[in-house]
């Protein structure tokens, strides 16, 4: 019991210091993420921390397999993993997730001192083929424009139940023109 005591005050705090932190994102009660970097910064990377039924007496799972991670090399990922372990080990028994989260902060750099952008290998393969530049663009589908719901419903209160508009919509701008042109014959 003391155990889940533990937990619902360290998740109350998370709560409180992280509202409005677009990094830090709670999956679930006993399971978080927090992106350690800017999106645009490839040294970023998405830290998802998970905890068992006896945490903090027990280590929290430490994962980086988000889609976020897929351009980090493996070896990169798991160094990050094994020197989060020396901070769990070392934190093994009280509240750990703000600490593991501000240290990966703090060491970022030294966390992604080896990382190279792993190439996707479908852009690779596509790129090696002898497909000619032109045919890829042609087939380019046109983004049909994306209306609201209370757009639709405007225009579906304009239209008839065929989808066209009725006799004479548009005849109060045809008085308006008329009236502003005048008529020829008055000169």
């Amino acid at each position: 019991m003391a155990d889940n005591e533990d937990q619902t005050m360290e998740l109350e705090v998370l709560r409180s210091i992280y509202e409005g932190d677009e990094c830090f994102k709670e999956l679930s009660p006993t399971s978080f993420q927090y992106r350690i970097g800017d999106h645009d910064d490839p040294k970023a990377f998405l830290l998802e921390i998970s905890w068992p039924e006896m945490y903090p007496e027990l280590p929290p799972k430490i994962s980086l397999n988000a889609f976020f991670n897929n351009g980090i090399a493996t070896l990169v990922k798991q160094n990050i993993i094994a020197m989060l372990q020396e901070q769990v080990e070392a934190n093994l028994g009280t509240a750990m997730m703000y600490t593991l989260f501000e240290w990966a902060k703090d060491n970022q750099q030294q966390l992604m001192e080896n990382h190279r952008p792993v190439v996707n290998t479908m852009t690779t393969s596509t790129n090696e083929d002898s497909v000619p530049s032109n045919i890829p663009s042609s087939k380019k589908k046109e983004k049909k424009e994306q209306l609201t719901k209370s757009q639709k419903k405007k225009l579906a209160d304009k239209t008839d139940h065929q989808g066209e508009l009725p006799r004479g919509w548009n005849w109060v701008d045809v008085v308006k023109h008329l009236s502003k042109t005048g008529c020829k014959d008055e000169e």
